[in-house]
């Protein structure tokens, strides 16, 4: 059993109704910082869980659940009341009891549904505060409740649901007593019945022990002599609590090594609590794993060891688990078939990728794809020299560098096929700058598809002047090879620990070549870096014009 789709509305960011199909088995979510990716995880684990930020949400309802939009629409409109509802919709075996219509389809589905509205029994409460504050009104969560029910309309708590859910957020922790909240929740879920109330008796006797050391016993006397001024006063003592089922959970302290846990790195904490949900093996419950930004803490040995322990448990223990990353290490090696773009609240799925081309970025993952994934724009090239003309040349023309107007400028070798394969997919306007490596002819007849098909979104630019292969002669022919010798020529040599003015040490045209193409980058540093006027190839420019169209 799996959760097979995630319902949104009025919860944070998400305004109206917000719709994400998952996998059953690994998702990976990426997008821009405010898209939504954290939200998402957290209204899932909400819907889980009844848990918010380690607290149960039915005491903590708040304003600040709410989206903004909608709350600054009710200030100038309190007639209809804000509400958030969640949904998530189940599929597998054993599911029955979740079945119905109680959902924002109405139709037959089985699952959840978590909402926060008005109290209806306080209706008449909320009608007066609202015609009294008229001019200054704030939402008055007081007259809120949280129901959480199935699809068939029955009232539910953590222990009816099948799915147990588990949160990993390496960049933050929250501690109750010394104690990680979610690490313990994760605990508990790993352990059976039997183990939980042992650990419960165990506490239990922990507390006639202590009760029964000398010093407490001290301590207890002197208190009661304090404080027991008459025979109507009542006797106060020192105890461990044992005021909730829950006790031990919160007076117990995890601790590797001896060392409590919250004192561990945040990169071994998150390894830790990952670990243990992914073996959670209670053959009744599906377990639900989500990670928040697993490159957090983590080095890159740390982190591809956890990834190949992701994918391993992912693929034997058929865990459902959902990943929220801005590392393209991690959505590379985890596949990016798994991937979900989340832009503008709407998503975008690669999954349809040709197998080599996941195979390709999986095996060889130090590739920075979702640079282009997550970008207006792009322009790919051959290698460092050629990214750093184009960004040279866009600088020239805006005085800001191409990132700065959302464009990427991306350094691919010689993997433009497999960057031009995402992009097709992501339908983003690409340009891709190559040398012709005097081919030109073959290169006008291998991307004609993408040149001559005006709805197609990426263009190939080339120089078709095979005398000029690639970047370095394309420099010279635009410009007086002296020029050049000026820019990319060492004009002072070193003489003993000094240095002293000497000779261009290219004396010609040929000789400057040579030297450019032996040096293509600290050739391109230095184009980068002076300031004196030179002109750029013609493709090159009509490559940033075609990506600002």
């Amino acid at each position: 059993m799996h959760i097979s789709k995630v319902t949104i509305q009025g919860f944070k960011c998400f305004r109206r109704r917000f719709e994400l199909l998952l996998n059953d088995g690994l998702n990976i979510i990426v997008g821009n910082n405010e898209a939504g990716k954290s939200t998402i995880l957290e209204a899932i684990h909400l819907t889980l869980s009844g848990l918010y930020n380690g607290r149960y949400l039915r005491n903590e309802l708040s304003e600040y659940l709410f989206n903004k939009v909608i709350i600054e629409n009710f200030k100038t409109d309190s007639t209809v009341p804000p509400e958030i509802v969640i949904e998530l919709y189940f599929e597998g075996d054993g599911l029955a009891i979740f079945e119905g219509d109680f959902n924002s389809e109405r139709a037959k589905n089985c699952g959840i549904q978590l909402k926060i509205a008005l109290d209806e029994r306080d209706r008449d409460l909320y009608n007066d505060y609202i015609s009294d504050n008229d001019e200054n009104v704030s939402l008055p969560i007081e007259y809120y409740e949280l129901t959480w029910t199935t699809f068939a309309r029955e009232v539910i708590t953590a222990k009816n649901l099948p799915f147990k859910a588990a949160l990993i957020d390496s960049s933050s922790n929250r501690y109750q007593n010394g104690s990680d909240i979610y690490l313990s929740h994760i605990i508990r879920n790993y352990l059976d019945t039997n183990q939980i109330n042992g650990l419960l008796q165990a506490h239990r006797r922990l507390q006639k022990t202590f009760s029964k050391e000398k010093v407490v016993e001290e301590v207890n006397k002197l208190i009661e002599e304090r404080t027991k001024q008459t025979d109507g006063d009542k006797v106060i003592k020192v105890d461990v609590d044992l005021s909730s089922k829950n006790a031990w959970e919160y007076n117990m302290l995890a601790c590797v090594e001896d060392v409590p846990f919250q004192h561990i790195g945040k990169g071994y904490q998150a390894i830790l609590k990952t670990k243990l949900a992914l073996e959670h093996q209670k053959a009744t419950e599906a377990n639900i794993i989500m990670i928040e930004e697993p490159e957090n803490h983590l080095s890159h040995s740390k982190l591809n060891q956890l990834l190949n322990d992701i994918n391993e448990k992912c693929e034997k223990a058929k865990k459902q688990i959902i990943i929220s990353t801005h590392n393209s290490f991690v959505a590379n090696k985890l596949g990016l078939d798994k991937l979900i773009l989340l832009n503008n609240k709407k998503t975008i799925r690669l999954n349809d990728l040709s197998e080599e081309t996941i195979k390709f970025f999986r095996t060889i993952s130090g590739y920075d794809t979702l640079r282009l994934i997550l970008c207006n724009s792009a322009i790919l090239c051959e290698g460092d020299s050629d990214e750093l003309i184009v960004q040279k040349c866009y600088f020239k023309k805006h005085k800001k560098l191409p990132i700065q107007s959302g464009i990427e400028v991306i350094s691919v070798g010689l993997s433009f096929k497999r960057y031009i394969e995402i992009a097709l997919k992501l339908d983003k306007k690409i340009a891709v700058v190559t040398d012709n490596d005097k081919k030109s002819e073959i290169l006008i007849e291998k991307y004609k598809t993408y040149n001559d098909d005006k709805d197609c979104p990426i263009k190939v630019f080339f120089d078709t002047d095979d005398n000029y292969s690639t970047l370095e002669p394309q420099l010279v022919k635009h410009n007086r090879w002296n020029l050049i010798n000026q820019i990319v020529d060492a004009k002072y040599k070193k003489d003993g620990a000094n240095y002293k003015k000497g000779e261009y040490k290219c004396n010609n045209e040929d000789e400057l070549l040579i030297y450019m193409e032996n040096h293509k980058t600290d050739c391109a540093i230095k184009f980068f870096d002076t300031e004196i006027e030179f002109e750029f190839p013609a493709y090159i420019e009509e490559a940033i014009n075609y990506v600002e169209e």
